[in-house]
């Protein structure tokens, strides 16, 4: 049953109820901190995959985070009318959830209309009368910077239309006067050099002499790499993620990939059938893909099990995989990717097991789908790897029971709220990791249908969620204390190296994200800093570390053995000093020791200011027989062996 808070919030579509229910207030005082190391009983190799991460259409992650686009329905999919009240929801915040028309008429209320005849994308088109215009509002701008866009005119009606685009802000403003406008649609480009810095510039469309028809808009900064945010791009490199899952989450269960391939402008806009707002298409398959060879990960697409079928499944597999002689495989080229995108991971569904997704069915049900999905992509490449969606308890009992066959790894979500105690908000992380991984392990022992078979965990959503929406839809803001709990999680992804194959964390840019993204700046969450250190520096070979105290410790070497490193979670806010018992390495002396700390456990970070939380690090002499680590920090040592 859900709790009240979590009924209002799945009754109002705010979050899946995929919470955690281990976390409560420790029973009692833990003991005094120790560590205790033996390196020489070497656990299983942890995989990298457990730095994974996942993106959906949600929010502010793709739009307004990943993606450069700047202007809010460019393709009009609302009519633009004399009502102009665009926000519907978050209004008195930043960053507010478009639910009518952003454009704004200049003008007399009657001077713009939708015309339905075979208009440029979608339903309808704005036409503009001569005197009056249109402008969006509350753009984000940075002195001396230049932006660069688009629109797509023609002519309505008799007489030689003239048009201006203006990029104003309060005071100022740059205008540019467009070409001759025909009577077919024609792409006009235009630029700008930004006069000052404010987050309220506004984007002007001026019409003179006659009317014209705007098939759509589209507004970027020019260091916009193929259509994503450059500052955003550089924070995702930094942390290096090996694989990111796509398109969904909830989205993908009323999502047709067909909808985001081909001419961007053409694309269709669509209502968002998961959250709220616009789905513009502008984002699709090979936007995706691109994405990843940016970042250097490898991509994970996810099939519409909701309201899709198997034929649809197969198709989209084809379109990435086919040969150019293939139905689908030929029009993937004629879109201009000749060679095959080579995408391995597939994802089977999203969360079918939850009343609140598009689609939801019985298990025995969607047992049958999930293997007819899987039968008929394998028709198509019979080396994908295909995911299924479980749920730790019946559903993924029934799913391995029934499905053992046509699934390589199983997926498990959860999600914690807040604590008000510090080592109970942090331990939620790492006990829930534990749970699903003791509940596969037990199904392995009790499944006769497991024998023989080596199923592992892809933990495709993790995080904690919980706060108000700071940077837009479920844009919650992260604070030094969660950064804790993060670090104990990879600490217990190390432990259960044997069973945890992948681990994805959710979200990567704004919504419940490791970066956080405004209108003109990006910078990394208190978690994110997490995930970037750990990915950097933290070993691949976990080895035997037992601990007591409000701590969490575990070490593990490098993949060459050359180095031990060792991660040390102080869940207190007092400096604690543990006595460090290491056997099974002799260290040479020195070493690197790196700090994410702070005496508030609510420090957080937000990009349009200085950082509050950073990674510290220095240069150590020698590791003693006494560890000492800050309060409320994570500690990771890097210590060269002999």
């Amino acid at each position: 049953m859900k709790t009240p808070a979590l009924l209002i919030a799945s009754l109002f579509g705010i979050w899946p109820p995929a919470f955690a229910a281990d976390d409560a207030t420790p029973e009692s005082t833990p003991a005094g901190p120790t560590i205790n190391i033996d390196a020489s009983q070497v656990r299983e190799p942890m995989s990298p995959n457990i730095y994974s991460q996942f993106i959906e259409h949600l929010g502010r992650c793709i739009y307004g985070g990943i993606w450069a686009e700047m202007l809010e329905d460019r393709k009009f999919y609302y009519p633009v009318t004399a009502d102009y009240r665009p926000y519907r929801r978050l209004q008195n915040t930043p960053y507010p959830v478009v639910g009518a028309s952003p454009w704004q008429i200049i003008g007399a209320g009657d001077s713009v209309s939708m015309d339905t005849n075979q208009p440029f994308v979608g339903r309808h088109a704005p036409v503009i009368q001569p005197g009056s215009g249109i402008r969006q509002l509350d753009l984000g701008v940075t002195k001396d910077k230049d932006y660069v866009g688009y629109i797509w005119l023609k002519s309505a009606g008799k007489g030689s239309p003239e048009v201006t685009v203006t990029l104003s802000i309060p005071n100022s403003g740059t205008t540019v006067r467009l070409g001759k406008v025909g009577s077919q649609y024609k792409r006009f480009p235009f630029k700008f050099t930004a006069p000052a810095t404010t987050d309220k510039a506004s984007l002007e469309v001026r019409v003179a002499k006659a009317g014209v028809s705007v098939g759509t808009l589209s507004l970027m900064p020019s260091d916009n790499v193929d259509g994503m945010r450059a500052d955003t791009l550089a924070l995702l490199k930094e942390l290096n993620a090996p694989i990111y899952r796509w398109p969904g989450g909830n989205f993908v269960s009323g999502y047709d990939w067909r909808d985001g391939v081909g001419d961007r402008d053409r694309r269709p806009p669509r209502t968002n059938p998961a959250w709220t707002g616009v789905e513009h298409n502008d984002y699709g398959m090979h936007e995706f893909i691109r994405f990843c060879r940016l970042v250097n990960s490898e991509p994970w697409i996810t099939v519409n099990t909701g309201f899709g079928d198997a034929y649809s499944a197969a198709a989209q597999l084809e379109y990435c995989n086919g040969a150019n002689s293939t139905y689908w495989g030929a029009k993937r080229a004629k879109n201009g990717a000749r060679e095959s995108l080579g995408v391995r991971y597939w994802g089977i569904g999203n969360e079918m097991w939850g009343d609140w997704q598009l689609g939801y069915m019985q298990l025995h049900h969607y047992v049958i789908k999930q293997n007819w999905v899987v039968d008929k992509m394998r028709e198509v490449d019979p080396k994908i790897i295909p995911i299924s969606s479980g749920n730790a308890g019946p559903w993924s009992t029934g799913l391995l029971k029934g499905g053992a066959n046509h699934m390589d790894l199983i997926a498990e979500h959860f999600y914690c709220q807040e604590r008000t105690n510090l080592l109970a908000h942090v331990q939620q992380i790492p006990n829930n990791i534990r749970r699903k991984a003791d509940f596969h392990r037990k199904a392995r022992q009790d499944l006769p249908e497991l024998k023989g078979k080596d199923i592992r965990i892809a933990m495709t959503e993790w995080n904690y969620w919980y706060g108000p929406h700071q940077f837009g839809e479920l844009g919650t803001r992260y604070f030094l204390k969660d950064a804790l709990g993060i670090a104990a999680g990879i600490n217990e992804y190390a432990r259960q190296s044997d069973i945890v194959a992948s681990a994805f964390y959710a979200q990567t840019v704004n919504v419940i994200g490791a970066i956080k993204v405004s209108r003109r700046n990006a910078a990394f969450e208190t978690t994110g800093l997490v995930l970037k250190l750990y990915r950097q520096h933290f070993g691949e070979l976990p080895v035997t570390t037992q601990f007591t105290g409000p701590i969490d410790a575990q070490a593990a070497w490098s993949r060459d053995r050359k180095t031990l490193t060792i991660s040390v979670v102080n869940a207190s806010m007092e400096k604690v000093e543990i006595p460090l018992n290491l056997r099974g390495a002799k260290l040479k002396g020195g070493g690197t020791k790196w700090q994410i700390a702070g005496t508030d456990a609510l420090a957080y970070n937000d990009p349009d200011q200085p950082a509050n939380v950073r990674i510290e690090q220095e240069a150590m002499n020698r590791l003693g027989e006494k560890l000492t680590v800050a309060p409320c920090s994570v500690t990771l040592l890097s210590l060269p062996v002999e």
